[in-house]
């Protein structure tokens, strides 16, 4: 049996940035409050474990929707003055999927493996217990999704 049902791709990606973010879900909350009433769609999601009681937080969006966070971003410094910002657009969405991922060991080392060997870069990883999400520059797109849909194969 095949582990990986499909392997898909969505273009035109958003990354956003907040380092140094506090530790505060109120805020959290807030944040994806303002981008929800401005009709955004909000992808992958990231928060590291707070350093400090600073975590970052990352999370990505439609490239269409690039104008609307950066007029969001204004709001979102009213809310922390310290907040550090940053956009990066041009990214692909390279996404593994497979109901016998589930209790599966080496899935995901099998798919980085993959992505290293296409020297990508990667900027994000999400994943869940049936999929893998990988953000790779758009220049690393062909080559990534080659290695993984030949390891997986």
């Amino acid at each position: 049996m095949n582990i990986i049902q499909s392997i898909t791709v969505v273009e035109d990606v958003t990354l956003i940035s907040l380092q140094d973010s506090p530790a505060d879900i109120n805020l959290i909350s807030k944040i994806f409050e303002m981008i929800s009433n401005a009709g955004i769609d909000v992808d992958m999601i990231s928060q590291t474990p707070p350093h400090r009681n600073m975590p970052d937080l990352s999370f990505t969006v439609s490239g269409e929707d690039m104008g609307k966070i950066l007029e969001i971003s204004a709001k979102l410094r009213e809310l922390n003055p310290d907040l550090k910002l940053s956009i990066r657009n041009g990214n692909c969405k390279i996404s593994i999927f497979g109901e016998a991922m589930r209790g599966c060991p080496g899935v995901a080392c099998k798919a980085f493996q993959a992505v290293a060997e296409a020297k990508a870069d990667v900027s994000m990883i999400t994943t869940s217990e049936v999929d893998i999400s990988i953000l790779v520059a758009k220049e690393d797109l062909e080559n990534t999704l080659e290695a993984l849909q030949k390891a997986f194969a």
